[in-house]
């Protein structure tokens, strides 16, 4: 049996520990305060800060970056650390604008991380849309990520990145067996382009949740900047899992054990 310790640190920024392994995705560390351009007219305004520090966060074996150019998922703070991070996994362009240390996957690529006294890591991409359908010509390709590893008893870890709820999100299940999900929310919305959302909503989060049916679901991606429009029904900290299933909204620094 494994036990997986989660630290929420803020927006999509999470420490995974497990097994020996640290992992941390999406790393934003700037201060609270800034707005940032997102392009075609978008921006975003940081509204909260890390609850740790990337010298608390401390060192880490591999970063999982759902995409690059976006600063909600990598700010400044965050890209300066990834130059002392051995592995970067992310989408095959955003590796190519990153240079090394950074490798691509394509949607169900999968690379292993290896060391001597731990189990080996699979780390598998998965699909994910940032916006309605053709969005990726203009919005940029975005990847989720499933972990497993050798003596794991209930399922994979699933990080699913900035995505919208599509067909390939759903059929996820249908090619890895998810027990716990790091799941992406916000229901990311801009003025300049309407009602379209480039993020999953809470409810959006329920249905994939209820059609995934994971034991344990951790959501992220909620709090902290001023374009994730569903911040106030994350605030009440709905129900998200299946029956039998557990929802935990982690207090950000507060570190959460999850067997696994």
């Amino acid at each position: 049996m494994s036990t997986l310790t989660f630290t929420h640190i803020g927006g999509p920024t999470a420490l995974l520990e497990v097994e020996g392994w640290r992992l941390l995705t999406d790393p934003t560390f700037d201060a609270p305060g800034r707005t940032y351009s997102f392009g075609w007219g978008t921006s975003s305004r940081k509204t909260a800060g890390p609850a740790l520090s990337v010298e608390e966060v401390g060192a880490v074996d591999a970063v999982l970056l759902s995409h690059d150019h976006h600063a909600d998922n990598l700010d400044d703070a965050g890209r300066a650390m990834l130059a002392g991070v051995p592995t970067v996994l992310t989408t095959v362009p955003g590796a190519r604008r990153l240079g090394a240390p950074a490798q691509g996957l394509h949607p169900w690529e999968a690379t292993t991380l290896t060391h001597p006294d731990r189990p080996t890591l699979t780390v598998t991409a998965t699909p994910g849309r940032h916006g309605p359908v053709g969005a990726q010509v203009l919005v940029g390709a975005v990847t989720g990520f499933g972990l497993t590893w050798e003596g794991q008893e209930h399922g994979a870890v699933w990080v699913t990145g900035d995505t919208v709820l599509t067909s390939d999100v759903r059929r996820v299940p249908e090619r890895l067996d998810v027990g716990t999900v790091v799941v992406h929310l916000g229901g990311v919305r801009f003025p300049t382009t309407g009602p379209v959302r480039y993020t999953m909503t809470v409810v959006e989060g329920r249905e994939l949740c209820r059609a995934v049916r994971p034991r344990t679901v951790l959501p992220v991606h909620h709090e902290g900047w001023s374009h994730f429009l569903d911040g106030p029904a994350a605030l009440q900290r709905p129900e998200l899992a299946p029956d039998g299933g557990t929802t935990v909204w982690a207090d950000p620094g507060r570190p959460t054990a999850v067997v696994v």
